[in-house]
């Protein structure tokens, strides 16, 4: 009966560890159908890959793994009747599958790792129980042959821990691989919640929508800037090391968050509907009323009202009427139609830079605003002419909110002046928003904050 090294050789300690990994491969040993178990050693090396967080191994004791499994000639990781037999006796199988290189060839297949740092990852192998030492008693790595040419006896590392543990090790890459498909389904949900509620807000702003102070983890909020400062203070808190159950937190609150948006504006859009009905039912009966007095017989002379307080009939209706006095559609209609409102906080949020240009070094109100843009217009080279066509068509608060996002993008814009004149043209038939520059300026501010903050952390 061959006996078998249990604890290693020189002042390397024997570990409790190392005591458990031999029991439970002697354990699964003895076992009638130890034998019959064939384990692929690349497919099981795969799952050591994704399963190595668990295992408490790195991705460079796994290179050294790979290179002890290249020593082994064989595909197939499989303990052989003999040495199975053996283990019902009390030893363990080792030279079966236990490869025995020098630590220079094992560098070499390793990617020349140097000496020390593989025998720490040899060590962090032992330890975790995916491998045995069998030392000899001179520590050196080596095979005895018997008389026909066949391993009687080996002395190196016993990969037989692989066998033993190959089912475990297969259930732990699979819930890892369940974990990862969860924490990528919980980012793909957080991104999108974020894109909506970004979206939801911007329309929210464009559109003028008003709605009653709602109230968010105890805080009151009730307007649009308010809820895009609720949703920094979300946004902010994502990171790539949170973990699942963070993640989740996360996600919960996000979707509530833009479940209340999606509410307010469908609130809107029902009350405009509601809005428009009324109407329509009101010109409705006011036709009804006025073709009343067709039906009816004629009033008495007394009780008639006087010709001169009839209405007058539309101009259009008179015969050459289109012709005399056309529509009046103008810059002023078109800028009265497409007023927005935008929160000064939110402007100086958004454009901190033009703040520098108000008066004692501070913007208090919108006539601050306005007449730090006028300093701004000037000092970028915007001509007078560009400014009155940007004032007639914008207004005052739109025109200045422009020019303080031209400043916020300094050298981006090369013209200031043409840029103006284009943004105006578009303004003018109706083709620009402000909304999405403010937004698109609170965003890069706030990826610029988080690019600072994980440079720092």
């Amino acid at each position: 009966m061959r006996t078998h090294s249990t604890t290693p050789f020189g002042r390397r300690p024997l570990s409790l560890a190392m005591v458990a990994a031999q029991a439970a491969t002697r354990d699964f040993a003895s076992k009638p159908d130890a034998s019959e178990t064939v384990v692929h050693k690349w497919r099981l090396f795969r799952a050591l890959t994704e399963a190595k967080g668990p295992l408490g191994i790195t991705d460079r004791a796994l290179s050294v793994l790979h290179a002890l499994l290249s020593f082994h000639q064989e595909t197939a990781l499989t303990l052989p009747e003999a040495e199975a037999r053996e283990g019902e006796e009390g030893d363990s199988p080792a030279p079966g599958i236990v490869v025995f290189p020098s630590n220079r060839e094992l560098s070499i297949r390793a990617h020349g790792m140097a000496p020390a740092t593989l025998r720490r990852h040899l060590a962090s192998l032992v330890e975790a129980g995916l491998i045995i030492r069998r030392d000899s008693p001179n520590g050196k790595r080596f095979a005895r042959r018997g008389q026909g040419g066949e391993i009687a006896e080996a002395f190196g590392f016993d990969l037989a821990p692989l066998i033993a543990r190959a089912a475990e090790i297969e259930n732990l890459a699979e819930e890892v691989r369940f974990e990862n498909r969860a924490i990528a389904l919980l980012r793909e949900k957080i991104t999108l919640g974020r894109r909506d509620i970004v979206k939801m807000i911007e329309t929210g702003m464009e559109e003028g929508v008003c709605f009653a102070a709602l109230s968010l983890d105890g805080q009151q909020i009730g307007d649009w800037d308010g809820l895009y400062g609720r949703y920094q203070a979300l946004s902010g808190r994502y990171s790539r090391a949170l973990g699942r159950t963070e993640l989740e937190a996360l996600a919960g609150e996000l979707t509530a968050f833009a479940a209340e948006i999606q509410k307010l504006l469908e609130t809107h859009v029902k009350q405009q509907k509601r809005s428009a009905n009324e109407s329509q039912t009101e010109r409705h009966i006011q036709n009804q009323i006025t073709n009343i007095p067709d039906l009816e017989p004629s009033l008495p002379e007394d009780r008639a009202e006087p010709p001169e307080s009839m209405p007058e009939e539309p101009q259009a209706n008179r015969p050459g009427g289109a012709e005399t006095e056309a529509p009046v559609t103008g810059i002023g209609e078109r800028q009265s139609s497409s007023t927005r409102t935008y929160p000064l906080g939110m402007v100086l949020q958004a454009c901190p830079d033009i703040v520098d240009y108000g008066k004692n070094g501070e913007i208090a109100c919108w006539r601050d605003l306005i007449d730090a843009a006028a300093i701004v217009r000037s000092a970028l080279g915007v001509s007078p002419d560009a400014w009155k066509q940007a004032l007639d068509v914008l207004g005052e608060h739109d025109a200045s909110i422009v020019i303080a996002a031209i400043l916020q993008r300094g050298e981006e814009i090369k013209s200031a002046g043409g840029y103006l004149r284009v943004l105006t043209g578009k303004a003018r038939e109706g083709e620009f928003s402000l909304g999405p520059v403010l937004m698109a300026l609170l965003r890069g501010k706030a990826a610029k904050a988080a690019r600072e903050r994980k440079r720092a952390g």
